[in-house]
């Protein structure tokens, strides 16, 4: 069951701990880089985070950027360095060739606002309650479409946006959504992906601890730990990755270069806890991509993880992959989260970015943070602590789950005009 237009990626923009473009990404979970670093968060100490430092007032006024929000910020420059990627000559053809109301910006999120509101709060006690110090910025930074109706006042964009909430299955879901959009013929081009502020947010952190989930470690490259037996928890991130979608059609009349072909998409509902895992169901979501896809598990070669270092998460989906790649000699399998901790609504889309280079240098990078493999997570082919060169890398499956059991799944192809 094939889409019935071929939707292509045309375009990626980035901003991780481990770097502001898919170049620095890529070479350093080849490496084998954690991006993670030791910070004082708001009643929590000292606590193991991952920020991004990228360039805030690149493409944004100082006047804007104060007026919005942090995950508008990363969004308003992942979407400006996605469009230049994906566009030559961008300044010019951008005003004079594209029609910006047949552009759609679809963004997954875990949350975005909070950043702002708890500082406001914090400011309301130090001030004694006295609300003519509460900002009149409030209700626009907090509506729900906030990240994307940035990025559509900064870039002039006159097509539908929302943001998806999709807890950390967003990215994916941001993805999927634009997908959807080209192939109703809704838009011509959809800048879509996830974007996330958390560890700005002090309430994440408490609500993580609360759940016996948060990483605890003195030292950043020993906190998140996915698939090992001594894991901990999760480590908070922040980070975006928006990419350019467009119908193939499009993209090869206006000359486009084409990183690779979306052909399979799953989402399902695990429907039975608010954050335990459901291995049947992620099994499930899987399945769909591939019927969706036309593949068989046997002509994936790469599967990304959600792989959150916690130990319901990681086993649960360990199983459900062990158990359909099952006899797949040639699928392999990684994660990202040692590398980048967890970036919660960005995470499945800055996963896939990771991972697509190796269409072209033929590597599958590693997952570190594993000192003793968890028996329960033991996957053949897992790849761990140093890349794998192999013969050639034509498709990616990459998952995103979250809390109340939304569960997220896109295969990606190598394009190639003859498919």
């Amino acid at each position: 069951m094939s889409y019935q237009s071929r939707v292509v990626i045309t375009g990626v923009g980035l901003t991780s701990p481990l770097g502001n473009d898919l170049f620095t990404l890529r070479s350093g979970l080849l490496e084998g880089k954690c991006g993670l670093r030791i910070e004082p968060v708001r009643y929590m100490g000292d606590q193991v985070l991952g920020f991004c430092d990228f360039p805030e007032t690149k493409y944004q006024s100082k006047k804007a950027h104060r007026r919005g929000t942090r995950a508008g910020s990363i969004a308003v420059f992942c979407a400006q360095e996605a469009l230049r990627n994906a566009i030559s000559d961008f300044d010019e053809k951008w005003n004079q060739q594209i029609d910006k109301s047949r552009v759609g910006v679809y963004l997954g999120i875990t949350e975005h606002g909070n950043v702002e509101t708890e500082e406001e709060v914090y400011q309301l006690g130090l001030n004694k309650g006295d609300l003519k110090l509460w900002s009149h910025h409030h209700n626009p930074r907090t509506v729900a479409n906030s990240p994307a109706g940035e990025v559509t006042l900064n870039l002039g964009i006159t097509g539908p946006h929302y943001t998806l909430g999709a807890a950390c299955a967003g990215g994916n879901a941001g993805l999927i959504q634009g997908l959807q959009m080209l192939l109703l013929g809704e838009v011509d081009m959809a800048i879509a992906g996830g974007v996330s502020e958390s560890p700005r947010s002090f309430g994440i952190f408490a609500g993580f601890q609360a759940q016996g989930a948060l990483a605890i470690a003195e030292f950043p490259d020993q906190a998140i730990k996915p698939l090992d037996k001594n894991r901990s928890g999760t480590v908070i991130s922040e980070g975006g990755c928006i990419y350019v979608l467009e119908r193939l059609d499009d993209a090869l009349a206006r000359g486009a270069n084409i990183l690779g072909e979306i052909v399979g998409h799953g989402m399902n509902s695990d429907a039975v806890d608010y954050v335990n895992p459901h291995t049947e169901r992620q099994m499930e979501c899987m399945q769909l991509a591939l019927k969706r896809a036309g593949l068989n598990m046997e002509e994936i070669d790469i599967v990304s993880m959600h792989a959150t270092g916690t130990g319901l998460g990681d086993q649960s989906e360990a199983l459900a992959i062990r158990n359909l790649t099952l006899g797949c000699s040639k699928t392999y399998i990684n994660f990202s989260k040692g590398h980048l901790g967890h970036a919660m609504g960005a995470a499945g889309a800055l996963e896939l970015a990771g991972n697509l280079p190796s269409f072209e240098d033929h590597l599958v990078h590693p997952g570190i943070g594993v000192s003793e493999l968890d028996p329960e997570c033991a996957i053949e082919n897992l790849i761990i602590k140093n890349p794998l060169k192999v013969g050639s890398i034509s498709t990616i499956l990459n998952n995103s789950f979250g809390m109340l059991g939304i569960n997220s799944c896109i295969i990606v192809k190598k394009y190639r005009e003859d498919a």
